[in-house]
């Protein structure tokens, strides 16, 4: 069994797509997935699996929450391993990494649409695309950065989602207790 973790885009945000946490808990499990967990309501869910696709697995919990709650809810799984990995490849300082932003990407874009992409500057953001995610450190702060993810979904043709520092350490290290 490999254990893996699930980031869901978009969920228990401004009342728009309910999903609690211990619904979803069940409907995963009754889908064959095991040791299921969540953490907070933001859609993260650790997980063990005999399934080694992450492909497949997305479509499963896809298709779990589309037949229980009848909406669509974009999913990234990433094994602890490359979950690891992403993390510890944030390119800015450790005073910048506390206070970054990790967006996961649904693939790797190309160099060509990663060149594009990245000309867009935002004043007091700091940006970074390696390999499948993009790192955001904002100097006043998310609440107050001009970066737009959907800006970034459209022009690197990807689906992603992020997490913050917190949530990053909180999950890697929930990952590592589900073994």
């Amino acid at each position: 069994m490999q254990t893996y973790i699930a980031l869901l885009r978009g969920i228990n945000v401004g009342g728009h797509k309910k999903v609690p946490m211990a619904t979803l808990r069940e409907i995963l499990a009754n889908s064959g997935l095991k040791k299921v967990k969540t953490y907070i309501q933001s859609g993260n869910v650790i997980f063990q699996s005999s399934a080694h696709e992450a492909e497949v697995l997305e479509n499963r919990i896809q298709k779990s929450i589309l037949d229980h709650f009848q909406f669509e809810v974009p999913v990234l799984v990433k094994t602890t391993t490359e979950f690891a990995t992403i993390f510890k490849n944030c390119p800015f300082t450790e005073n910048q990494k506390t206070e970054s932003y990790f967006v996961l990407l649904s693939k790797v874009p190309s160099k060509d649409l990663v060149v594009e992409a990245s000309q867009k500057v935002y004043p007091d953001d700091t940006y970074v695309i390696l390999n499948d995610s993009m790192y955001l450190f904002c100097a006043k702060g998310y609440g107050r950065a001009k970066f737009n993810l959907n800006y970034f979904e459209k022009k690197l043709k990807v689906n992603a989602t992020a997490r913050n520092y917190k949530t990053m350490l909180k999950l890697l290290s929930l990952s590592q207790t589900n073994d």
